[in-house]
């Protein structure tokens, strides 16, 4: 225990405790307790029955990988869960070549059936190895298309010796101009069309759909005979309709909100720290002061760029509605004073309200979830004053960044803790949305929507006077940054020393 932390134990009293209760997530291997549902799980009493395998289930370009990647990102990034994605037609490549004609799939092309059982079962075979290994509470997720009961009943054949939860996750696709999307933006760049025209990988690729829609079965179907009434199965239908079948416990009903926030339309976020703050002149932490006049013109210039960036459509120059995210913290408010409101009308096709209706352009919505670390007794202070009056607590914060919790403050996991829902509406929404935040925070939304490890958050560069534009993907996320003002700050709350044990340079320090 640190000297500050015997401190606020309050050392100095004569309490009779000699075996005293351990905070909750001690048994993590971390310095630091941390949140249960964010900490790796240490429990030597986990069962096969704690590990779940998803198997992904509906026609090509129906978007299962897209919601593979999506599920898998987020369980790795907020809670900490091993997470491993067997995609079967990688394995197909793998074993038969990169391309194969639509042909090949025909249900009653013997060879063509042989070879993709082939690469279905090399794909079972290294799932079921690998979810084997240890008792962590690891999830699978098998992407492939299933598209009958035999199918399912297949790959049912293989799991049922890891005895553990299998949930079956069907994505159906009705809509012409998302299937047409998927088709150009995810599947002609994959190895199977590197070599075509666009136009002729797009009559193979729909030829190809073609042999699977011939026998498809959906999921407890009527030629189903009630075969899957009681298997646990999720369907999302258009991402507009949810159905749910038999899915229990914490976990599966995490994933059932989480994709129930999902949607396959392009949409793209605008990442902006606040403008300079006078705390950020004067090198203090945290704290809730206003902006500088450096950081006024900053916030003037992001009024600017909302008129001609945020709120332009890019392929038709005419306005479009977006929407403002800030913290509840001042400066982040003031970055957005000057940012203007007023009313457009919108109209979008099968919503729920079935009209046209007002929308506030870029109407403030202010969180406390996005408001920054807090940094508990250390709120308020440089980095050179908690280096000399707390010298262990400053070398515990350097040994481990992400976990380490300030004293009464939070950690950067406290922090993932609270973006969680976040994060669900983020994906909610199908505008371009602003978020004006601070530092830690938009170094843990970058790291998650740019695929890095949650250790690797705590040093992201996020620079002041920069917007960072993210356009997530299928694979990846495409990024652009904005420097509204070329003059830097002197003053950015980057002036963290570094403790010499565990000197890093590419830090860029300040919470």
């Amino acid at each position: 225990m640190s000297a500050l932390s015997r401190q606020l134990s309050g050392s100095s009293l004569d309490i009779d405790n000699p075996v005293p209760q351990l905070p909750p997530g001690a048994s993590s291997p971390r310095d630091n307790p941390v949140l249960l549902d964010v900490a790796a799980n240490t429990n030597k009493y986990r069962t096969p029955s704690d590990k779940i395998v998803l198997v992904l289930v509906g026609l090509p370009a129906r978007g299962k990988t897209f919601v593979a990647r999506k599920i898998h990102r987020y369980l790795e990034f907020f809670h900490a869960i091993n997470v491993k994605v067997f995609n079967i037609g990688n394995y197909r490549r793998s074993l038969h070549g990169p391309h194969q004609s639509a042909e090949w799939f025909a249900p009653d092309n013997a060879e063509g059936v042989a070879q993709r059982k082939a690469a279905t079962d090399a794909a079972l075979a290294e799932l079921c190895d690998w979810v084997k290994q240890k008792n962590d509470g690891r999830v699978a997720i098998l992407d492939g298309t299933h598209s009958t009961l035999k199918k399912r009943n297949y790959a049912l054949s293989w799991l049922s010796e890891l005895e553990c939860k299998v949930i079956f996750l069907e994505t159906i696709c009705t809509d012409e101009a998302t299937i047409e999307r998927n088709i150009r933006d995810c599947k002609l760049g994959t190895p199977d069309y590197r070599s075509m025209s666009a136009t002729k990988a797009t009559e193979d690729f729909r030829a190809r759909v073609h042999q699977y829609e011939a026998t498809y079965e959906t999921i407890d179907a009527p030629s189903t005979n009630g075969t899957e009434s009681d298997r646990s199965w999720i369907k999302l239908i258009d991402c507009r309709r949810f159905v749910v079948n038999n899915v229990r416990g914490f976990l599966p009903s995490k994933l059932v909100q989480f994709l129930s926030h999902l949607h396959m339309e392009p949409h793209v976020f605008y990442f902006s720290r606040h403008g300079q703050s006078e705390y950020n002149v004067l090198g203090k932490i945290g704290g809730d002061s206003g902006l500088s006049p450096l950081g006024d013109a900053y916030s003037k210039a992001l009024g600017a760029f909302c008129e001609t960036e945020v709120c332009r459509d890019p392929a038709t120059g005419e306005e479009r509605p977006a929407r403002l995210w800030t913290s509840t913290l001042r400066r982040t408010r003031e970055t957005a004073q000057y940012i203007k409101h007023h009313s457009i009308e919108i109209n979008y096709a099968g919503d729920d309200v079935g009209r046209a209706q007002e929308w506030v352009q870029l109407r403030p919505v202010a969180w406390s979830n996005l408001d920054e670390l807090f940094a508990g007794l250390c709120d308020g202070m440089t980095y050179e004053e908690i280096e000399k009056h707390y010298p262990d607590e400053f070398r515990r914060r350097q040994n481990d960044k992400l976990a380490y919790r300030y004293p009464r403050g939070e950690s950067y996991l406290d922090m993932i803790h609270r973006l969680d829902t976040m994060a669900h509406e983020m994906y909610r929404h199908r505008e371009p949305l602003l978020i004006v935040a601070h530092q830690g925070i938009l170094r843990l939304l970058y790291a998650y929507l740019m695929g890095l490890p949650r250790e690797e958050a705590p040093y992201v560069s996020i620079p002041l006077n920069t917007v960072i534009k993210l356009e997530p993907r299928v694979y990846g996320c495409d990024e652009k940054r904005f420097k509204l003002i070329e003059k830097m700050p002197l003053a950015d709350g980057q002036t963290e020393p570094r403790a010499t044990s565990n000197s890093r340079d590419d830090d860029p320090p300040s919470h």
